[in-house]
């Protein structure tokens, strides 16, 4: 715990102020409401739930107005080349990205929640002191006489006993920003759910963007100041500390109280949401102007198991190792995007991305560029964006984990490794690569291997055969692929792969190999970097905080994620 609190100290930060922050919001205004003589006639009815629903609104409009930076890619993009001399303990929270972005979310489902279920009480109140035929103060502030001599003020929104909750909801600005805002909200959240995110890909694209109408109504919302307190000027000539008791004798004219006037809040939310939701549009103008730019397709490739490769060239693209693109084809649709990790080097005159089919778009991509006597699909690109994997080179020693297609950020920076071999970069401070790839099926390895086999060859010729440690594990086959593996295990080379290292069969043993790992590096910083499935980062998370030593001296492993 003390190793796991040393390494993402300001990630806890973050989240610790944001926390606070909430939790200062909600008190400061529930005891502004809850205690304010302004709103002394409006408790009268309401009671507690007035300080409830406008203390949920200020914690919503706060965390509303965070939701939006998190995915502003070119902001965290250009903060990551910024912070670039930094230490990577000040850099770990932009890898964190989406989760907060999902935090905040989640924070702002439970205000919403909580503002509507105060309201419900509020509007209940509200009718059930209209229709009160008592003398009470709440009937009586219900029943203020709204016509021009008393000012046209008013106090409760539901006007007469024969006026229904359900219809101030719908006819009013707040109620039907409210309802319309909810529901946006809604879709977006369940549509974001794992499951959907991973097999409708397009639907959970198309209701994310009802962040518009949210945001619209969000903006919207208070227009119609529904929630109302007494004037200045009404208190200075009826305070509710004198007056509030002799209600009845607001109408006599000798009386030293009156009537008292009330007036809406303006509206905030507005204030809130302002800033941020500017920098998204620049943040969107940006992307949309880059992705106007000439994508030239110079060659396609397509591999086994059915894995697309695109080399592409773009007037003034420039990448760094690990980076990735979104890639849209208008062929196909004309608003999705979906991200790629590139799989090039920055030393190379070309990136290039590797598809496979997992899904509608993609597999309608693939058959577009199998088609042998069509024309070439046109690509528009948007990118690059930086990822945790550029920090690779920040380590004496790098752990990197593929599963499946999850390696394609790795053949990017194994072919950077490569270039730099060739031209003696004596800046190069990783001193040693383990690389693991898990994959299900054998053709998978298949596209991989020709750069694997390139690096074991310059590796020996430059005399650094133990640099790259690379592990290959299938985790499906049947009896006649093992066997076959098993007759040939004597021959030189692997009779899967092709390679040198033979294919291993099952998953990788993580506590075996992290102890292998801490016993050869004892007082190196060991970088994991992991582009796979949520389990198994679990995993390597749990040996990267075991297998790290309580001397900072000593060997420590620092666990990376990619996220997109």
């Amino acid at each position: 715990m003390g190793n796991w609190l040393v390494n993402h100290w300001v990630s806890v930060l973050v989240l610790v102020v944001w926390m606070g922050l909430n939790v200062f919001l909600f008190v400061q205004t529930f005891l502004k409401y809850e205690k304010s003589d302004k709103f002394h006639y409006t408790r009268e009815i309401l009671g507690m739930t007035l300080a409830v629903a406008r203390a949920s609104a200020r914690c919503l409009n706060f965390n509303s107005m965070l939701i939006l930076i998190p995915v502003c890619r070119n902001l965290l993009s250009f903060l990551r080349g910024t912070c670039s001399f930094c230490s990577r303990t000040l850099r770990k929270p932009l890898d964190h990205n989406l989760t907060f972005h999902k935090l905040v979310a989640y924070a702002i489902c439970i205000f919403t929640a909580v503002h509507i279920i105060a309201h419900l009480f509020n509007f209940e109140r509200y009718s059930r002191s209209q229709q009160e035929t008592d003398v009470s103060l709440s009937s009586t502030l219900s029943n203020l006489p709204h016509h021009e001599k008393h000012g046209g003020s008013w106090l409760n929104p539901i006007r007469s006993p024969d006026t229904t909750v359900m219809y101030v909801t719908f006819t009013s600005i707040a109620g039907l920003t409210g309802v319309l805002g909810t529901l946006a909200l809604i879709l977006m959240v369940t549509s974001a759910m794992e499951f959907i995110r991973r097999h409708y890909f397009e639907l959970f694209w198309f209701t994310h963007h009802l962040f518009v109408i949210y945001m619209l109504c969000l903006a919207l919302h208070g227009i119609g100041g529904i929630v109302r307190g007494q004037t200045e000027d009404s208190m200075a000539e009826s305070h509710p500390h004198n007056c509030a008791q002799s209600f009845e004798k607001w109408e006599d004219p000798d009386s030293d109280c009156r009537y008292p006037q009330f007036e809406g809040n303006p509206p905030e939310s507005w204030q809130w949401i302002l800033a941020p939701v500017i920098l998204y549009m620049f943040e969107r103008t940006l992307r949309f102007l880059r992705a106007q730019q000439r994508v030239l397709i110079t060659k396609v490739i397509m591999h086994p198991s059915r894995v697309l490769e695109l080399q592409m060239n773009k007037q003034g693209f420039s990448m760094e190792v690990g980076q990735y693109i979104f890639v849209k084809c208008p062929s196909i649709s004309l608003l999705e995007w979906h991200p790629f990790t590139l799989t090039s080097a920055p030393e190379e005159d070309f990136f290039s991305i590797h598809v496979r089919a997992a899904g509608d778009w993609t597999e309608s991509l693939i058959e577009a560029f199998e088609q042998q006597h069509s024309p070439v699909p046109r690509i528009v690109v948007d990118g690059p964006f930086g990822t945790v994997s550029e920090d690779v080179f920040q380590y004496e020693v790098a752990v990197l984990v593929g599963a499946g297609i999850g390696v394609t950020p790795f053949a990017s920076i194994l072919k950077s490794i490569w270039y730099k071999f060739q031209h003696a970069d004596h800046n190069l401070k990783i001193q040693k690569i383990y690389f693991y790839w898990i994959c299900r099926e054998t053709g998978a390895f298949a596209w991989f291997n020709d750069l694997l086999i390139s690096l074991e060859q310059e590796m020996e010729e430059l005399g650094k055969v133990g640099f790259l440690n690379y592990r290959l594990f299938l985790t499906g086959w049947d009896n006649n692929i093992a066997g076959h593996a098993a007759l040939n295990f004597d021959k030189a080379t692997d009779i899967l792969t092709g390679l040198k290292q033979k294919t291993s069969f099952g998953r990788p043993k993580w506590k075996n190999e992290f102890s292998t790992i801490a016993t050869a590096h004892p007082k190196s910083g060991v970088g994991v970097f992991l582009c796979g499935p949520q389990s198994l980062a679990k995993d390597l998370r749990k040996c990267c905080h075991r297998y790290s030593s309580l001397d900072p001296r000593k060997v420590q492993f620092y666990f990376n994620k990619e996220n997109f």
